[in-house]
């Protein structure tokens, strides 16, 4: 890994508070200096980004990394048809090989498109770590836990969430955090959720699950418990600020009410909800009622990918035509949905670009024909721009790419290990 301990940004045009034109002092991991009067003689590397946007690095705050492996898999079926007949299949035969093969494979895409930190649900979480430590992003990563009602797998699930803290919390220079990840409140059982609730609190660690995300889940919820799933995990003691719920997809405006008191943060996942057909997400009504909102992919088998750069414009776009509205979700609150808010819900000292923040930084390539002309970069970045356009990357003050060549991964390398292991699911 590169280990430059002062990085000069030169003359970009910088998406902060405001849309200037300035330089960027990176010393060790933290912006060290923004300002006009930085030179060449101010660090050991130097950066000409006179054609460049500078940006804070993309959070993705729901994935599942290792469905790299899954690409492709189960296209154009209803949730429940695509996780029993195609997704819980396959993954049976997961090993720690295979997840840490579609984990490289991930923190390429990612880092080539502009995400410098994730937050993750899966198997085999140590392997994930590993593929995390040597390419240099942040990640915050939980074991997916699913006990089906069943006293003995729940106690197992649990024991492997405890290993995962044990092994991999507050490891990489800090840059990879362990979250507790019960799946979602249909496939876990009251008694797994409230001792996930604990074991997130006695650690000091964020409680990562999916919630409302179809409607069938609603109803299943209601017809057993005789009320919706988020007022259901507020029984639970599940809903609090250090609580990330994915999707959201079907909630009440009551619920919406009961988030923003708990200071909970939802992860929109538009991609997802589309392909699957699951619905819109009350995005507007969120930021309206001050709940804090963000943006992920999901796995890549329900989006296809993992560029933040497509979730961002599909999540200004689906909130103006279901409300039939333009003004609907400004660049900016579109824009802050993908950095800082998501920065806020992992609980990382990043997402802006500030003197004193941590150095995650992007750089995206402004001489391409898409982005010409630049009469507004903040809406370039939300409608124009492609994860391809990312041109540079710097996480915790070290480059990963640089010129659109990976310094801590071998690309090829990678893309041929996970073409081999994709075979064995």
């Amino acid at each position: 890994m590169t280990q430059t301990t002062s990085i000069l940004i030169k003359d970009p045009i910088i998406i902060a508070d405001e849309v200037h034109r300035n330089s960027i002092l990176v010393v060790d991991n933290k912006i060290e200096e923004i300002s006009s009067k930085l030179n060449d003689n101010d660090a050991e590397v130097v950066i000409d980004a006179h054609d460049k946007i500078a940006m804070p690095g993309l959070v993705n705050t729901h994935t599942h990394v290792a469905m790299t492996l899954l690409r492709g898999v189960g296209d154009d079926q209803a949730l429940q048809t695509w996780l029993n007949d195609y997704i819980w299949p396959r993954e049976a035969n997961l090993t720690d090989e295979l997840v840490y093969a579609g984990s490289r494979l991930a923190m390429v895409e990612m880092i080539k498109t502009g995400t410098t930190m994730f937050n993750d649900m899966y198997f085999y979480m140590q392997q994930t770590a590993k593929a995390v430590e040597e390419a240099g992003i942040r990640a915050t990563l939980g074991y997916g836990m699913i006990d089906l009602f069943d006293d003995e797998k729940r106690k197992q699930e649990l024991k492997n969430a405890k290993e995962l803290i044990k092994s991999s919390h507050n490891t990489a220079d800090g840059r990879i955090k362990v979250a507790i990840t019960p799946h979602a409140p249909n496939t876990c059982s009251a008694e797994l959720i409230q001792e996930s609730v604990k074991l997130a609190s006695d650690n000091n660690l964020k409680l990562h699950i999916h919630v409302s995300e179809t409607q069938d889940e609603v109803d299943l919820i209601k017809n057993e418990h005789g009320m919706t799933p988020f007022k259901y995990l507020d029984t639970l003691g599940a809903l609090s600020e250090d609580t990330i719920a994915a999707h959201g997809v079907w909630t009440t405006p009551d619920e919406i009410k009961l988030l923003s008191e708990r200071g909970v943060t939802v992860s929109h996942n538009p991609s997802s909800n589309m392909k699957l057909a699951s619905g819109i997400a009350p995005v507007a009504d969120y930021l309206e009622n001050g709940v804090n909102t963000t943006i992920g992919t999901d796995g890549v088998s329900s989006n296809n990918n993992l560029d933040m750069f497509s979730e961002m414009k599909l999540t200004a776009l689906m909130q103006k035509v279901n409300t039939l509205n333009p003004e609907v979700l400004k660049t900016r609150q579109t824009f802050n949905m993908a950095t800082v808010n998501g920065a806020k819900a992992l609980g990382v000292n990043t997402g802006e670009l500030k003197e004193g923040k941590l150095a995650d930084i992007v750089l995206v390539d402004t001489n391409v024909a898409h982005m010409v002309p630049l009469i507004d970069p903040l809406s370039n970045i939300v409608y124009a721009a492609l994860g391809s356009d990312v041109n540079t990357l710097i996480c915790d003050g070290k480059i990963l790419l640089k010129d659109k060549q990976l310094t801590t991964l071998n690309e090829q390398e990678i893309i041929d290990e996970v073409r081999s292991a994709a075979l064995q699911l």
